[in-house]
């Protein structure tokens, strides 16, 4: 059911983006955090950053808790809703951000703020973890100069689909989060 609800999902956004609809995607995530900076060479969006550094604190003093992952997965479940339906407000998706960051310690930000995660940390992460991000990581900027057609082609090659612009990784590194959530919260 699972795999039928996700295929709907990439079906609907390819049919969306090759008909010009106009539904209001962000264009990327504007998220400001004061706890995580993006003003770094080839810095992750926060969102990025949240989610691969708390799989990162996995192991440590500061890894998650199974109480907090029950706090955190309906976060990044709502999260990833964003990524798949293409017309989530930034607002929405700032709040969400600002809730996950909420939960976590702020132990826990401060060692992923000293990781400073960037697209090449999130490539190494998906290789690690068995995940295709696609020729560029997910990179702002991949896709830039196609039509809205050849973009969806490009993203759906790279298993991309479903991602906004800028958010890097799209529906692949939400998933991965959810899932190691998912089995903390247990």
């Amino acid at each position: 059911m699972k795999r039928i609800l996700i295929f709907t999902l990439i079906l609907s956004a390819l049919l969306i983006a090759s008909c010009g609809a106009s539904a209001t995607p962000t264009t990327g995530d504007v998220y400001t955090s004061t706890n995580l900076p993006t003003d770094y060479a080839n810095a992750m969006p926060v969102r990025n950053q949240l989610a691969i550094g708390t799989t990162k604190l996995d192991g440590t003093a500061q890894a998650v808790t199974p109480e907090q992952a029950k706090k955190l997965l309906p976060l990044y479940q709502a999260l990833r809703g964003t990524s798949t339906s293409g017309g989530s407000s930034q607002q929405e998706i700032s709040a969400l951000l600002s809730q996950i960051e909420g939960a976590m310690t702020a132990e826990q930000l401060t060692a992923i703020r000293n990781m400073k995660l960037t697209f090449a940390d999130m490539q190494t992460w998906a290789t690690e973890n068995g995940i295709t991000l696609g020729q560029n990581g997910g990179q702002p900027g991949s896709g830039m100069g196609l039509s809205p057609e050849a973009k969806a082609t490009k993203q759906a090659a790279e298993g991309m689909t479903g991602q906004t612009p800028g958010s890097g990784g799209g529906t692949a590194v939400m998933d991965a989060i959810i899932a190691y959530l998912s089995s903390l919260a247990k």
